[in-house]
Protein backbone atom coordinates (compact mmCIF):
# COMPACT_ATOMS: atom_id res chain seq x y z
CA UNK A 1 0.00 0.00 0.00
CA UNK A 2 1.68 3.24 -0.67
CA UNK A 3 1.85 6.21 1.75
CA UNK A 4 -0.60 7.72 0.38
CA UNK A 5 -3.34 5.55 0.39
CA UNK A 6 -2.08 4.65 3.87
CA UNK A 7 -2.37 8.35 5.23
CA UNK A 8 -6.21 8.35 3.51
CA UNK A 9 -7.07 5.26 5.40
CA UNK A 10 -5.13 7.16 8.64
CA UNK A 11 -7.70 10.16 7.81
CA UNK A 12 -11.26 8.37 7.05
CA UNK A 13 -10.50 6.43 10.62
CA UNK A 14 -9.84 9.82 12.55
CA UNK A 15 -13.01 11.31 10.70
CA UNK A 16 -14.91 8.43 11.64
CA UNK A 17 -14.16 8.26 15.40
CA UNK A 18 -14.11 11.77 15.51
CA UNK A 19 -18.07 11.69 14.49
CA UNK A 20 -18.86 8.88 16.72
CA UNK A 21 -17.69 11.16 19.89
CA UNK A 22 -19.37 14.45 18.49
CA UNK A 23 -22.19 12.39 18.13
CA UNK A 24 -21.95 10.68 21.37
CA UNK A 25 -21.44 13.66 23.63
CA UNK A 26 -24.39 15.68 21.42
CA UNK A 27 -26.63 13.02 22.15
CA UNK A 28 -25.49 11.85 26.15
CA UNK A 29 -24.01 15.33 27.37
CA UNK A 30 -26.87 17.69 25.64
CA UNK A 31 -24.01 19.76 23.80
CA UNK A 32 -24.79 21.97 20.88
CA UNK A 33 -21.96 23.38 19.55
CA UNK A 34 -18.71 21.39 19.98
CA UNK A 35 -17.65 18.42 22.24
CA UNK A 36 -17.68 18.86 26.49
CA UNK A 37 -14.21 18.66 27.56
CA UNK A 38 -14.29 15.12 28.42
CA UNK A 39 -14.95 14.01 24.79
CA UNK A 40 -12.82 16.64 23.37
CA UNK A 41 -9.68 14.56 25.56
CA UNK A 42 -11.05 12.01 24.56
CA UNK A 43 -11.26 12.51 20.84
CA UNK A 44 -7.78 14.26 21.00
CA UNK A 45 -6.39 11.22 22.27
CA UNK A 46 -7.96 9.01 19.62
CA UNK A 47 -6.22 10.82 16.84
CA UNK A 48 -3.02 10.82 18.34
CA UNK A 49 -3.42 6.94 18.65
CA UNK A 50 -4.55 6.62 15.21
CA UNK A 51 -1.76 9.27 14.37
CA UNK A 52 0.81 6.85 15.87
CA UNK A 53 -0.53 3.59 14.71
CA UNK A 54 2.76 1.64 13.18
CA UNK A 55 0.12 -1.15 11.89
CA UNK A 56 -2.17 1.21 9.90
CA UNK A 57 -1.05 -0.22 6.42
CA UNK A 58 -2.53 -3.67 7.58
CA UNK A 59 -5.58 -3.48 9.38
CA UNK A 60 -8.54 -1.32 9.39
CA UNK A 61 -9.95 -0.69 12.83
CA UNK A 62 -8.52 -0.62 16.15
CA UNK A 63 -11.04 -3.05 17.42
CA UNK A 64 -9.73 -5.79 14.68
CA UNK A 65 -5.92 -5.68 16.11
CA UNK A 66 -5.02 -7.74 18.72
CA UNK A 67 -2.21 -4.99 19.81
CA UNK A 68 -4.48 -1.92 21.67
CA UNK A 69 -2.79 0.99 22.37
CA UNK A 70 -4.95 2.82 24.09
CA UNK A 71 -4.96 3.22 27.83
CA UNK A 72 -7.67 0.98 29.82
CA UNK A 73 -8.92 3.97 31.40
CA UNK A 74 -9.28 5.73 27.29
CA UNK A 75 -10.48 1.73 26.45
CA UNK A 76 -13.26 1.87 27.99
CA UNK A 77 -14.65 5.23 26.84
CA UNK A 78 -14.10 4.59 24.03
CA UNK A 79 -15.80 1.18 23.76
CA UNK A 80 -18.73 2.96 25.80
CA UNK A 81 -18.55 5.50 22.70
CA UNK A 82 -18.48 2.90 19.83
CA UNK A 83 -21.45 1.20 21.86
CA UNK A 84 -23.79 4.38 21.59
CA UNK A 85 -22.77 5.82 18.58
CA UNK A 86 -22.11 2.84 16.20
CA UNK A 87 -26.13 1.44 15.22
CA UNK A 88 -26.87 5.70 15.21
CA UNK A 89 -24.24 6.50 12.68
CA UNK A 90 -26.35 5.14 10.04
CA UNK A 91 -28.99 7.46 10.86
CA UNK A 92 -26.62 10.38 11.00
CA UNK A 93 -23.84 9.73 8.98
CA UNK A 94 -25.06 6.78 6.24
CA UNK A 95 -22.34 6.93 3.63
CA UNK A 96 -19.91 6.93 6.58
CA UNK A 97 -21.36 4.03 8.71
CA UNK A 98 -21.92 1.91 5.21
CA UNK A 99 -18.21 2.33 4.55
CA UNK A 100 -16.78 1.73 7.37
CA UNK A 101 -19.08 -1.63 7.55
CA UNK A 102 -17.95 -2.43 4.31
CA UNK A 103 -14.05 -2.34 5.86
CA UNK A 104 -14.85 -3.89 8.93
CA UNK A 105 -16.27 -6.96 6.98
CA UNK A 106 -14.17 -7.88 4.50
CA UNK A 107 -11.10 -6.92 7.28
CA UNK A 108 -13.03 -9.85 9.33
CA UNK A 109 -13.04 -12.41 6.16
CA UNK A 110 -9.12 -11.62 5.95
CA UNK A 111 -8.56 -11.96 9.54
CA UNK A 112 -10.33 -15.31 8.99
CA UNK A 113 -7.49 -16.87 6.86
CA UNK A 114 -4.88 -15.23 8.24
CA UNK A 115 -3.62 -15.18 11.91
CA UNK A 116 -3.79 -11.23 11.95
CA UNK A 117 -0.42 -10.50 10.49
CA UNK A 118 -0.75 -6.88 11.93
CA UNK A 119 0.20 -7.91 15.05
CA UNK A 120 3.33 -10.57 13.67
CA UNK A 121 5.50 -7.41 13.16
CA UNK A 122 6.34 -6.42 16.84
Amino acid sequence: MTRRRVEAKREREKAVVSRMIALYCRKQHRTKDGLCPRCAELAAYARRRVDSCPFMESKTFCSNCRTHCYRSDMRERIRTVMRFSGPRMILYHPVMAARHMAAALAEKRRMKGTAGSCNQKR
